[in-house]
């Protein structure tokens, strides 16, 4: 940190409040500047001609940050994602109150970048970002299927008696339904009619959504990964794990994984008392991820649904159980990004970015889940199969050809930087200090 200093940003759509401080913590200078090609060009300038050696702090840069960040890191500079929540405690410790303005707030983000070791550095990778677009783009038309079922549910419960009894209803089915019935009054014609045009819209939705699943599994193949050969997890999924996870070896084990992911319970001991609640923070997208894949295994033959079983033997409730479930494939699917990492790093130069030869990702040859498996207190069973089994064979019960293997893996710990896409705040993660 030697001879650079810290540029603190606070973004906002229209604006951008910057403070800029050395590393001894003081302020050197203050600015608002706009976030047009103009202001954004006024502000770089300032900030170059006066500190060639420099830093950018930016305020939530996988939200309200995210343009301003990229068109940062376009140009080859430097920048740090600083939590919101962080520099919110940051604020109320060094002001004493709860008062915010924008050069306060830009104050709290340098502070932050300045006195915490482990931010996360961002990095840009064109094809990450495109992927987390078309993962955002399925999850869109995904709601607006689901919507557009609901009021299709609706117009036939109330044309036809019963309505319909499917729960998740496709458009074929509805036409068949809709084709039974003729009615003659002014009421039923017009609701008719519009559940024509219902169906008319999810025929449009699904269309789309076939030709994204289809982007998407071209992209999760470019990419050389084999998430998808996890039973549960399909060319949504890993996308969503793929653009929100960026470079896996900012997560030192599984454990961090994990607490990122928010299947690692928390722990709530006091004194003797050992127990351990369910956690409702880390990345909810990524936990949705992993609940469907959980769920997916449960409603077939797999070993996830042996495992499962197994917990419900062991006297959990179905939730402590699905949770367990979820630890463990969290666990699988760590595994399964740094063998992938790995593969990538082999191949040398021709590979695809994501993984440097400096990278970290310890505690995989250990081939047992820690103590965050548990939800109730008790000793941690070992819950995982040796790690000579595939990832594919880990959660699926089918025998299947041999494939690249997820287990014991070592790697070095990472100094590259990590990818801008939309991860968590609150993530555990290592991140590089900057340089001199």
């Amino acid at each position: 940190m030697m001879g650079r200093v810290i540029v603190g940003v606070d973004p906002h759509k229209r604006s951008v409040t910057i403070e800029v401080v050395d590393e001894h913590g003081r302020v050197l200078s203050t600015g608002r500047f706009g976030t047009d090609t103009a202001g954004y060009r006024l502000m770089n300038r300032y900030v170059r001609d006066q500190w060639p050696h420099h830093v950018w702090a930016v305020e939530g840069a996988q939200g309200v940050g995210r343009p301003l960040a990229q068109r940062l890191l376009a140009q080859g500079e430097a920048v740090l994602d600083v939590p919101a929540k962080l520099a919110a405690r940051v604020r109320v410790f060094d002001t004493g109150n709860a008062r915010k303005t924008d050069a306060v707030d830009a104050h709290a983000v340098a502070m932050v970048a300045l006195r915490t070791p482990r931010l996360t550095q961002l990095g840009y990778d064109q094809e990450l970002i495109a992927l987390r677009l078309l993962t955002d783009r399925r999850d869109e038309f995904s709601h607006l299927r689901v919507q557009t079922v609901n009021r299709l549910h609706r117009l036939l419960t109330e044309l036809i008696p019963g309505g319909a009894n499917k729960r998740d209803l496709s458009a074929l089915q509805a036409k068949r339904l809709l084709a039974s019935v003729k009615p003659r009054t002014l009421v039923g014609k017009t609701i008719r009619r519009m559940a024509a045009e219902e169906i008319s819209d999810l025929v449009a939705v699904d269309a789309k959504l076939k030709s994204l699943k289809k982007e998407l599994r071209a992209a999760v193949a470019a990419r050389g990964s084999h998430l998808m050969e996890l039973f549960g997890v399909g060319p949504a999924g890993a996308a969503r794990i793929l653009s929100d996870v960026g470079d896996v070896t900012r997560f030192p084990d599984r454990n961090h994984f994990a607490s990122w992911t928010g299947t690692a319970p928390l722990d709530a001991s006091s004194g003797d008392q050992i127990r351990h609640r369910l956690s409702r923070a880390g990345n909810r997208r990524m936990n949705h991820v992993l609940h469907i894949a959980a769920i997916v295994q449960i409603r077939h033959d797999t070993e996830g649904r042996a495992y499962y079983r197994r917990k419900l033997a062991e006297s959990k409730t179905p939730m402590e159980a699905l949770r367990c479930l979820k630890r463990r494939l969290s666990d699988a699917v760590y595994r399964q990004l740094v063998a992938d990492a790995q593969a990538v790093e082999e191949a040398g130069p021709g590979g695809h970015s994501g993984a440097t030869s400096q990278s970290s990702a310890a505690d995989l040859s250990t081939p047992v889940i820690g103590s965050s498996d548990q939800p109730l207190p008790e000793p941690a069973p070992t819950t995982l199969p040796p790690a000579k089994t595939t990832a594919k064979t880990r959660t699926s019960p089918a025998p299947s050809p041999s494939r690249r293997r997820a287990g014991a893996v070592k790697v070095e710990r990472p100094t590259g930087r990590t990818t801008l896409t939309a991860t968590s705040a609150g993530a555990h993660c290592k991140g590089p200090r900057p340089r001199p």
